[in-house]
């Protein structure tokens, strides 16, 4: 009856929260602090607001402290305490074993303080719809601070997220100006950072997803919207060099068609790229550009951005980032830098510039005499 269901669920509780205690353990006791900045509000041009947290560790707790956090912005890049500690979570979760259950006692060593009016716990009446989208930015604080501790269990960065929406009428129905929406899932996964032991997943969704976004296929696309897909493909030289090299970004590119087309963007990554960690280089920016069909000019779009009446014709060309890398690149295998090579996601200069390995264009081989040189 449900006694018993009360006693087997607290024993669940009980359990968990010693797994999530002695997981805690294997982080050193101390103090650590990480920084990092969200950029642009919406409001005010090239603006930046700080994200710090003071992580102590204690015998089998932590805690999460956002004291010395930029206050909240004008605009409606703010956060929420719920989406904020939900990104705090997360991003320590993947740095601890994955088979604790998520359930109540997995909350209950961790305690995370974010003061009422700062950037991710802002207060009423502050907009918030960008709340979910500063979990990288927190992300990325987190692992600053935890990176030198617990190395071989933290990622180098990943790309920041940045995405569209785009709105209009499509013409080519029976019923002229049936108005469509897309949110352009296949322009925004870029890639995660590479760890200990393994290189970081290409095209991926945004760390505040733990990566679990869905691509979206070009011909539904083409069926649901009135645009035309020209180009999608891995990022030549996005991801971050290392040892273990950070994951591939994408390039996308497409036609708008239709009529009073609008287009938003929302996100981050065209001012500081994702870094590398223990050695490794970071990956590249993001940029969302169009171009009319009446000019040879590409228009740079700023990551929080409105664009009306958007002419049938336009081009939209994106690219999303690559993961940071991890350790030095140049111990990076000698065949998995010519693999790379061969696949198109690393350049010939960039396989000899960062990993220090020749390779001949015309054979497709490895110097392994020049290698050597450089490499040494």
């Amino acid at each position: 009856g449900r006694p018993v269901f009360e006693a087997h669920k607290e024993f669940l509780f009980d359990s968990t929260e010693q797994m999530m205690r002695n997981e805690l353990r294997s982080i050193p006791d101390g103090t650590y602090v990480g920084e990092s900045y969200a950029y642009y509000d919406g409001k005010i041009p090239n603006s930046k607001y700080k994200i710090k947290v003071t992580i102590d560790v204690k015998d089998g707790t932590a805690k999460f402290d956002y004291t010395g956090t930029d206050p909240q912005t004008g605009g409606f890049m703010n956060g929420t305490y719920t989406s904020s500690a939900s990104g705090t979570l997360l991003t320590l979760l993947q740095m601890l074993n994955p088979d604790i259950p998520h359930n109540a006692g997995l909350v209950r060593p961790v305690d995370i303080i974010i003061p009422e009016g700062t950037l991710l716990n802002a207060a009423y009446p502050a907009a918030t719809t960008y709340g979910n989208h500063l979990c990288p930015n927190n992300a990325d604080a987190i692992m600053r601070a935890l990176g030198p501790v617990i190395p071989e269990r933290v990622t180098a960065e990943w790309g920041e997220l940045l995405c569209s929406l785009t709105t209009g009428n499509d013409t080519r129905t029976e019923k002229e100006g049936d108005a469509f929406v897309d949110i352009c899932f296949m322009g925004l996964k870029g890639g995660s950072g590479g760890i200990y032991g393994t290189d970081g997943y290409d095209h991926i969704g945004m760390i505040d997803a733990s990566g679990g976004v869905l691509d979206q296929d070009y011909e539904i696309f083409e069926q649901a919207t009135p645009h035309l897909v020209l180009k999608h493909e891995y990022l030549l030289d996005s991801a971050g060099p290392g040892r273990w090299r950070g994951g591939v970004g994408v390039e996308t590119m497409f036609e708008f068609h239709g009529k009073g087309i609008k287009v938003v963007t929302f996100g981050d990554g065209d001012v500081e790229p994702s870094r590398g960690s223990q050695g490794g280089m970071e990956g590249g920016l993001n940029f969302i550009k169009l171009k009319y069909p009446d000019g040879p000019e590409w228009r740079t779009l700023t990551t929080k951005d409105l664009v009306h009446n958007v002419p049938d014709g336009t081009i939209y060309w994106q690219h999303a980032s690559g993961g940071g890398g991890w350790g030095d690149p140049k111990q990076r295998p000698v065949e998995k830098v010519l693999r790379d090579v061969r696949n198109e996601v690393v350049s010939i200069e960039a396989a000899r510039r960062d990993y220090g390995v020749v390779i001949d264009p015309a054979t497709w081989t490895v110097d392994e005499a020049e290698t050597a040189k450089l490499r040494e």
